[in-house]
């Protein structure tokens, strides 16, 4: 067997601490940015993948090119991802290649510099009042499961909240004195959303006289949402949740709790609320994610429009 070349050798190198500092930065966004689990192994996936490519290539990781960029993407694309998948990729290259420039573990800035490609505009998913009414009457039953379903469902409706973060509400974020819920959002920021009295009044009920049936004595839970078995439930749960009401709903099965999420921010635009406001209630750190819903808001007027004047 030959000798490697001492290219080959300082390739080898640059990909094993590539790969040493794709750990220590997906530790460093759990401990410190304490990202979720399932964004944790999105970003190890799609970093993975690079390496992968950069193996099979014989591309050095600490000497990008933009030549070598290129030709990633070029093997994105035929592998059929979509530009939505591949600025994805992107993101988490450019993330990653940002934190390994701060601490001086590579010189190149290929990855910052390469822009995504460039995506359509598309509007968030939303529903209507009479959607979200078919929603919440699946869950009229007296059982236990029922008064829990309902709540879930009016505090999402009620603070446009993500579903991980009503998964984390515990007993005690619910205030029904000052009408409003505590949640942490991403990298465990708090935030407090006011909420109107049907849904804290759901919420009551269901504590009262839901909640004291499914938690499982001699096993404190501080959990707001727990299951059958008397865990708290987790996001994916809460989402299966939502997909049964949905299904016995009769609505599309494509909606998601994210949709109630987009309903509640466009509604809150169309009533009138300055975007800061609802940049705050939704927990955005930047304004641009925000400023989607106004897009949305504009074209349910130009939809009320056509469908009022009478000339459209």
């Amino acid at each position: 067997m030959s000798e490697q070349t001492p290219q080959a050798l300082a390739r080898d190198d640059s990909q094993r601490r590539f790969e040493a500092s794709v750990e220590d930065y997906l530790a460093m966004l759990g401990g410190v940015r304490h990202l979720s689990g399932n964004t944790l192994r999105a970003y190890r996936t799609d970093l993975a993948a690079f390496l992968a490519w950069a193996r099979r290539e014989g591309v050095s990781p600490l000497d990008l090119t933009h030549r070598d960029l290129r030709s990633y993407l070029v093997d994105l694309t035929r592998a059929g991802y979509t530009p939505q998948t591949i600025s994805r990729h992107l993101s988490a290259l450019r993330g990653l290649y940002r934190w390994m420039q701060r601490e001086g573990r590579c010189g190149s800035a290929a990855a910052v510099a390469l822009s995504s490609p460039k995506l359509a505009r598309t509007l968030p998913r939303t529903m209507s009042d009479e959607d979200a009414r078919r929603l919440l009457s699946t869950c009229e039953g007296d059982d236990a499961v029922s008064l829990r379903d309902r709540a879930f469902l009016e505090l999402l409706y009620a603070t446009g909240a993500r579903v991980s973060e009503v998964s984390g509400l515990g007993v005690d974020d619910v205030d029904p004195a000052s009408a409003q819920v505590r949640l942490f959002g991403k990298g465990s920021k708090e935030r407090i959303v006011p909420v109107y009295q049907e849904a804290l009044d759901r919420v009551d009920d269901y504590v009262r006289r839901g909640r004291t049936r499914l938690v499982r004595p001699g096993r404190p839970c501080s959990a707001l949402f727990v299951s059958t078995r008397g865990n708290p439930m987790s996001p994916d749960a809460l989402r299966t949740v939502f997909e049964r009401r949905v299904a016995q709903a009769g609505l599309d099965p494509s909606l998601t709790p994210h949709a109630m999420r987009h309903t509640f921010a466009t509604e809150l635009l169309g009533g009138g609320a300055d975007l800061r406001s609802v940049q705050e209630l939704l927990g955005h750190e930047s304004l641009a994610t925000t400023q989607i819903y106004t897009h949305l808001s504009v074209e349910r007027l130009k939809d009320a429009a056509r469908r009022a004047h009478p000339r459209s």
